[in-house]
């Protein structure tokens, strides 16, 4: 279930060779049972999801133990090689660091992939949306709170969300901060001063409603808490792929001291992703991932974000 949220790492020889493998953890004192378990890399690959390694057949495996090294000798033909290095207990974490011995020149570095948002992660609002079960009484506050435009600000938002969401681990998305990054990732005249319009609003609703069908998928330890190692999983099945480094980043920023992410999180992780990609889409017309932006529009975008 969570083999593949393992690190992993290409192992690259340039000829067939006998190599040593080892695999060090730097815990003492409180030694995991570790070990790695090696895989043939298609061409033109990048990292791997869990329906890979539930159908492909390792082609190396190791002891394991709760040593502080584990080694294993094998020959390998030139060509490219996935190693994961694992705990042998799911959920648990270690540092360690990897070794690859050989003659020849032969090349090590973590498996990744680049970033991309692969489908919209805003659900357009269907038209018969009113003959919902559940939605009349959200249309109905809104245009209780809403001005001559049936547009609400931030505020407003904030308010209505608070008195319809069902329960309080959805609410934890109603705070000020996410319902500003709500107005600011749909808001789509910007001469409305920050304002969320009708339209905007039913389909957030929609995408909410979509957006907590994924995050309760993935909690399946505890209801209404996302472990860490299962985020990037989970924005995945919303649209966004992501590499090392922006899910680094992004966990820095959002992870609690427990080590989880609550749904608010979750929703304001997706506004941020959406305005980036949204940002950089625009500014990158021929799409070869290079984006030429001012410092004002820089900063802008940092301050929305």
């Amino acid at each position: 279930e969570s083999f593949h949220m393992n690190p992993q790492l290409q192992i690259t020889l340039s000829q067939s060779e006998s190599l040593i493998l080892s695999l060090s953890q730097h815990s003492v004192t409180h030694p995991q049972v570790i070990g790695f378990t090696g895989y043939s890399q298609p061409p033109n690959s990048d990292s791997f999801s869990r329906s890979y390694f539930k159908n492909a057949r390792s082609l190396l495996n190791s002891q394991y133990t709760n040593s502080r090294h584990v080694s294993l000798r094998t020959s390998l033909t030139s060509t490219s090689y996935v190693i994961l290095p694992t705990t042998f207990e799911p959920s648990q974490e270690s540092t360690f660091t990897f070794r690859v011995l050989s003659r020849g020149q032969t090349k090590l570095r973590p498996v990744d992939c680049s970033p991309a948002m692969l489908k919209t992660p805003i659900v357009k609002a269907p038209p018969q949306l009113k003959e919902s079960k559940g939605y009349e009484q959200y249309e109905s506050l809104f245009f209780q709170l809403c001005d001559e435009r049936r547009t609400v600000s931030a505020f407003d938002l904030q308010e209505l969300l608070e008195t319809c969401l069902p329960n309080d681990y959805i609410k934890s998305m109603a705070s000020l901060d996410i319902c500003r990054q709500v107005v600011a990732t749909l808001e789509k005249d910007k001469n409305s001063l920050g304002r969320l319009q009708h339209s905007n609003f039913k389909d957030l609703i929609v995408s909410l409603k979509m957006w907590q069908g994924v995050f309760r998928a993935h909690t399946r330890e505890k209801t209404g808490v996302l472990r860490a190692e299962r985020l990037r999983d989970a924005l995945l099945e919303v649209g966004f792929r992501t590499s090392n480094e922006i899910l680094a980043q992004i966990l820095q920023r959002y992870i609690r001291k427990d080590g989880t992410l609550r749904f608010g999180d979750f929703v304001s992780i997706i506004l941020v992703l959406t305005m980036a990609f949204g940002y950089a889409e625009k500014r990158d017309p021929s799409k070869n991932g290079v984006v030429k932006v001012s410092t004002s529009e820089l900063v802008r975008s940092m301050i929305s974000a």
